[in-house]
């Protein structure tokens, strides 16, 4: 039996990157999960490729309406929802100077907004077959060591994610007043090797020579892999986190540490 057995979840950014990887993860472990994405090509290649316990819907995260027909599909095809993973982001890379006001309310739309919508309409539909008994309903909201620490090109990336990790403690409060049996928490990764980063790389004039540099910079002496994430995906998804809501799960090779 798996560790999310009878479990469903609904992933967004699930088309590639930690979404797609914590969706195969989570099938594994006898989940049955909802991804979606604004790509859609790709989102239907990785509901496919998980068979009957996958389905995709095409979502942009930063729209309400598209997240009431998303949490309303999870519902109709698996009869439930126990599970969301916030997992859609966007990484940019500026100072406070040379960010716009446009790049910084894109950033902030889709690492804030889309969260804050998962997260509310999230709870709305986990509370509609979630129990008193057993561990309840899981929100996993991915965060990073920049929503830890600071950088000084990172000015809107920093508050963007700095703010998943308050919303997510706000919301795991709620719940726990409310007597929702509804956890939350936030995922805080470093450098993890995605198509997001693999872009940082490929936008430098040097990209061997920047991935040596930052893996220098992790005390373990590597990037971490998708993987690394899912499984902490995984075990705030299970029965195992039970009492762990509102926490801060640091998986960063150390950095934090230093």
């Amino acid at each position: 039996m798996g560790r999310v057995s009878g479990k469903v979840a609904l992933i967004t950014g699930g088309a590639s990157g930690l979404g797609r990887e914590a969706a195969v993860r989570l099938v594994e472990e006898g989940a049955r999960v909802l991804v979606t994405d604004i790509n859609q090509i790709d989102g239907e290649a990785v509901a496919k490729g998980l068979g009957s316990n996958g389905a995709f819907a095409r979502h942009d995260v930063t729209k309400e309406e598209e997240w009431i027909t998303a949490t309303q599909k999870a519902l109709e095809v698996f009869g439930r929802l126990d599970i969301v993973v916030n997992s859609a982001g966007i990484g940019t890379m500026n100072s406070v100077e040379d960010c716009s006001l446009e790049e910084w309310r894109h950033v902030m739309a889709v690492n804030g907004d889309g969260v804050f919508l998962g997260c509310k309409y999230g709870v709305a539909a986990i509370k509609q077959t979630s129990t008193s008994e057993g561990s309840g309903g899981s929100i996993i909201n991915i965060s990073s060591v920049s929503g830890l620490i600071g950088g000084h090109n990172l000015a809107a990336y920093n508050a963007s994610k700095g703010a998943v990790r308050l919303l997510s403690k706000s919301v795991a409060l709620h719940c726990a007043r409310k007597g929702y049996n509804i956890r939350c928490n936030s995922v805080h990764p470093t450098f993890i090797d995605t198509p997001m980063v693999r872009a940082m790389f490929e936008d430098a004039d040097d990209p061997d020579r920047v991935r040596q540099k930052l893996s220098r910079q992790v005390p373990l002496g590597h990037i971490g892999e998708p993987n690394d994430i899912a499984w902490a995906i995984v075990y705030l998804a299970s029965d195992e986190s039970k009492f762990m809501t509102g926490a801060e799960l640091v998986v960063d090779g150390g950095i934090t540490a230093m």
